[in-house]
């Protein structure tokens, strides 16, 4: 059970008699981890990017404290040197922030438990309002190839960052037509769905298959397809080379992971069942016949610097964003993949997937993905309704929900820490293999 994870993170820190730097570093963090689940508050600055290094702290300073956990309390339960703040400045004081572990689920929660404490509402269907979201799209990024069209060099790459987030909009459209979430029909869910996904060269029915698979394995160690963290010992037996990749698309390169997701998942049949082929084939047919007619007539038109310029940066800022997005939506130093017998669906898609706050226009633009709680309790919830869903989740479980906003240094954490999976610290990095 889940509950099981914290249990193994207590026993890290049982003992320190004796322990090397490294043992004793590694049960400080656990130790914080654990006052963070109790609200206690914990020790300053207890765990550096590098476990190898404790700034300001000697190791006997480290022991003692081991000892007598009371001596050295701030408020509150702070988790990373940078995080040494007062609860009053934290932002969203109404949610459990990034430097806190909310408590798993009570035993025998079910995800209909869950399901069933939010209004009815927010199931509601509303073409109005469906409609009004692929307006916003279509005018967005209007609006962005315009601006690209006639900004000066030196304002391409503000531009560049607002069309990419509006670009992102073709796919949240799109991801809610392959959960049936757009319309009540599903035949005018996969039209929308497949022409919605074009402009991004993406083939609908492969990644609504490949999708629906995330949503039934949320962080189910080896079985999830999205942002499964690697084993230590399949890392072991990689070429230097594949090492060389793998810690710069888990680091630096992280906004890339999106295409390399594109590319691996979507456009194999090896990876369908002889049922699901022949609506994969005929998606990828009409994907390829638009992609030899588009290209062609882009180059012809623009050359080859106008395809980089006009579709080639904002599908890779489109990259950014989707790589983004998903990764925090299910990764935090302390959130777990967890093996097959010990995964709760409830719990997984409660209390392991992560709320991140983004700058209003963004959400706005990108349907508001970035509400990724309610969603995963049910896919059935439009994306017009998110919020709407996520504020009863947030009364009725909000306890038990991990809601943070976006930062760079957030997002430092993760793409320098959640690296090679660990069944007691849940992660290491690189640095540490």
């Amino acid at each position: 059970m889940p509950g099981q994870v914290t249990r193994r993170r207590a026993a890290a820190s049982t003992s320190t008699e004796g322990a090397s730097d490294a043992d004793l570093i590694k049960a400080a963090r656990a130790n914080a981890l654990e006052a963070a689940r109790s609200k206690k508050g914990t020790w300053a600055a207890p765990v550096a990017q590098e476990w190898s290094e404790f700034p300001n702290h000697t190791a006997e300073e480290i022991r003692a404290f081991m000892k007598n956990p009371e001596a050295e309390l701030v408020s509150p339960s702070v988790l990373h040197k940078d995080y040494t703040v007062d609860r009053p400045d934290l932002p969203n004081m109404d949610c459990y922030d990034y430097d806190t572990v909310p408590p798993p689920l009570p035993e025998g929660t079910k995800l209909t438990d869950i399901i069933r404490s939010m209004p009815s509402e927010v199931f509601e269907f509303n073409m109005a309002k469906a409609w009004w979201r692929v307006f916003v799209t279509l005018a967005s990024s209007t609006v962005g190839m315009i601006a690209i069209h006639y900004s000066p060099w030196y304002l391409l790459p503000a531009v560049y960052v607002y069309m990419s987030a509006a670009v992102t909009g073709y796919f949240v459209i799109g991801h809610d037509c392959g959960h049936r979430s757009f319309s009540k029909n599903n035949t005018l869910n996969d039209i929308v769905g497949m022409i919605a996904f074009l402009p991004l060269m993406y083939p609908y029915e492969s990644w609504r298959i490949q999708h629906d698979h995330h949503h039934r394995n949320t962080n189910k160690l080896h079985v999830d397809n999205a942002w499964q963290p690697f084993q230590a010992s399949d890392y072991a037996t990689q070429t230097p080379l594949n090492r060389f990749i793998y810690r710069w698309i888990k680091g630096p390169m992280w906004w890339f992971a999106s295409v390399g997701h594109w590319q691996q998942k979507h456009f194999s049949m090896d990876q369908f069942t002889p049922a699901q082929r022949p609506r994969v084939m005929f998606n990828l047919a009409v994907l390829y016949t638009t992609a030899a007619v588009f290209f062609p007539w882009m180059v012809m038109t623009f050359g080859f610097s106008g395809l980089v310029k006009y579709w080639l940066m904002p599908w890779l800022g489109y990259h950014f964003w989707m790589s983004t997005f998903t990764m925090v939506h299910h990764t935090l130093p302390h959130i777990p993949f967890v093996p097959e017998h010990e995964w709760d669906d409830a719990q997984a898609r409660l209390g392991y997937t992560v709320h991140c706050e983004y700058p209003y226009w963004i959400e706005y633009l990108t349907h508001y993905i970035n509400v990724h709680v309610p969603h995963h309790v049910s896919t059935k919830i439009p994306s017009y309704n998110l919020r709407k869903a996520h504020n009863s989740l947030k009364e009725n479980w909000g306890e038990h929900m991990h809601c943070t906003t976006f930062s760079w240094q957030l997002l430092k954490d993760v793409i320098y820490q959640c690296h090679l999976h660990h069944p007691e610290l849940i992660y290491t990095p690189f640095t540490e293999f």
